[in-house]
């Protein structure tokens, strides 16, 4: 094993979900802790070191990590980089393959590989580093992963072979990381897992995400928090209660239903009905009113008919969601579906994800010009271009909708709370000026 030296300059580059970048922040927290000059991709252009966190989720994802890692082999070829490593969920799952395909990588480790990882650094695992974790967003909000891992038998997803089984955090140390966060300026706290509702049947033998917003909601300088990753089978109602009484908790819930069709949801094993979906959304907007439902669908899942993908177009158009993402079915090994014929071509895949976005957007910019002329708290993300960039309650980093504020005319500062008058609305922005007084 090679000592580092002085000049080892470390880039983690992070591919993939939140999650994942959750990782990557606490590998550069635990190099930094161990006196390794590292950083993520866009904090430095001259390290000789790179790490590279991948995803393997689906086949776009896999493509994206591959391309960057042989793209990197190159900058090692050239002399521009000394060393490769290779972690996370694609290392994971093909990491034979990977040695075998790409040998030029110094190593390849997986998602529970981080002690490691840090051993080709001379670097010792410090668990007091844990809730130091140095942030790669923009300092006014974090992404808090409460678990990890899913316990959930999803036909179609990989991702139980690459995190393995659900674990929770406890509750104390999650308050904790908080705290640490909202020392250095964080806001908004993004909850996540792979799945949220499951959090805390492990440690205390029942359903706890209601404990822990009310135990995040004590921390003072936090003023948002968001729930994303929430699987709708046997919802604990009472987080909705919670979500209504603590003003802290945004009226935003990321609930990915993936289908509506009866026999499609019972081919990929979500042990729930449509009929059962509705009911839960209906109890949902009840019990907290204006809540924005966030939702994601997946089309192309083998044997999907033009008639089920029709139910599901009915379904989205009845629902409105507030908020939708389409994934196009990605036929991955080791997964039960994979064991039914990928038959929807991919040019049908492409058709239905943009059939059932436009109808959404329909939805989406009927919902916006509603909001036209009313006033509404935003907080501002960036600057870009000739406008300031904020986000309602209602909105999540990167996948919804944004506030525009046009920056020749009015000025507010990146990280604050904002009220806003909206002018003008289109599908998925909405443009709006400060409301001053």
């Amino acid at each position: 094993m090679k000592t580092r030296t002085l000049k080892d300059h470390v880039a983690v580059i992070t591919l993939g979900c939140s999650k994942n970048l959750v990782d990557s922040e606490n590998i550069v927290t635990q190099l930094k802790g161990n006196d390794v000059n590292a950083f993520h991709e866009n904090e430095t252009t001259d390290a000789n070191i790179v790490i590279v966190n991948t995803c393997g989720f689906i086949d776009l994802a896999k493509e994206e990590s591959i391309n960057t890692i042989l793209a990197n082999v190159e900058r090692k070829k050239s002399g521009e980089i000394d060393k490769l490593y290779v972690t996370g969920c694609l290392s994971q799952r093909y990491k034979e393959d990977l040695e075998r395909d790409i040998p030029e990588v110094d190593a390849y480790f997986g998602t529970m590989d981080m002690p490691a990882l840090l051993a080709r650094f001379d670097a010792d695992y410090q668990h007091e580093l844990i809730g130091e974790r140095l942030i790669a967003t923009l300092p006014h909000y974090a992404y808090l992963k409460i678990s990890e891992g899913c316990n959930r038998t999803c036909s179609f997803c990989a991702i139980p072979l690459m995190r393995g089984k659900h674990k929770s955090r406890t509750i104390e140390s999650l308050v904790t990381e908080a705290q640490q966060l909202a020392r250095h300026g964080t806001k908004e706290l993004i909850l996540i897992a792979q799945e949220l509702t499951y959090y805390g049947l492990d440690l205390y033998k029942r359903r706890a995400l209601s404990d822990l917003l009310k135990a995040l909601s004590e921390v003072s300088q936090i003023e948002w928090i968001r729930l994303h990753y929430a699987y709708p089978t046997k919802f604990p109602i009472d987080v909705l209660d919670t979500m209504y009484l603590l003003p802290k908790v945004c009226a935003y819930l990321d609930i990915p239903l993936q289908h509506a069709n009866d026999a499609v949801l019972d081919r990929m094993r979500r042990h729930i009905t449509q009929k059962e979906m509705r009911a839960l959304l209906r109890i949902a907007r009840d019990r907290v009113p204006g809540i924005c439902i966030r939702t994601t669908m997946l089309v192309g899942f083998p044997g999907e008919t033009e008639e089920e993908f029709e139910d599901l177009c009915r379904f989205v158009q009845e629902i409105r969601f507030d908020r939708l993402g389409v994934f196009q079915y990605s036929h991955e090994e080791d997964t039960s579906a994979y064991n039914l014929e990928d038959d929807v071509s991919p040019d049908t895949k492409a058709l239905r994800a943009n059939r059932l976005m436009e109808i959404q957007r329909e939805i989406s910019l009927g919902k916006n010009k509603l909001l036209i002329g009313n006033q509404i708290t935003v907080l501002i993300d960036r600057k870009e271009g000739g406008y300031f960039v904020g986000r309602t309650e209602f909105d999540s980093p990167d996948v919804d909708n944004e506030v525009l504020i046009d920056a020749a005319q009015s000025y507010v500062r990146i990280g604050d709370f904002v009220i806003v008058e909206i002018t003008d609305a289109e599908d998925f922005d909405l443009f709006a000026i400060p409301v001053v007084g």
